[in-house]
């Protein structure tokens, strides 16, 4: 029984990727066409943190929200985002 749970988990691990990397391709393509629309970097950035955390704040509670966004604001301090 503990192989099957593993083999399960495993295929969530795969499913979960494979729309992590479809919701990124497509984030990745309304980017695009927004700075093709002459748009700039901060007003998209903007938009799509703020939808960003709206979502999330749909899924998940007030501290663990606040908990990714210290960590997100550690990361930010600690230059992980100049690579």
């Amino acid at each position: 029984m503990h192989t099957r749970v593993t083999q399960d988990a495993g295929a969530v691990d795969e499913n979960l990727m494979a729309e992590l990397s479809q919701a990124g391709q497509s984030v990745d393509d309304a980017i695009q066409a927004m700075l093709a629309s002459g748009l700039s970097a901060v007003a998209i950035a903007s938009a799509l943190l703020g939808g960003s955390l709206c979502l999330m704040s749909k899924s998940m509670g007030d501290e663990a929200l606040l908990r990714m966004l210290e960590n997100a604001a550690a990361g930010v301090r600690a230059g992980e985002l100049k690579n």
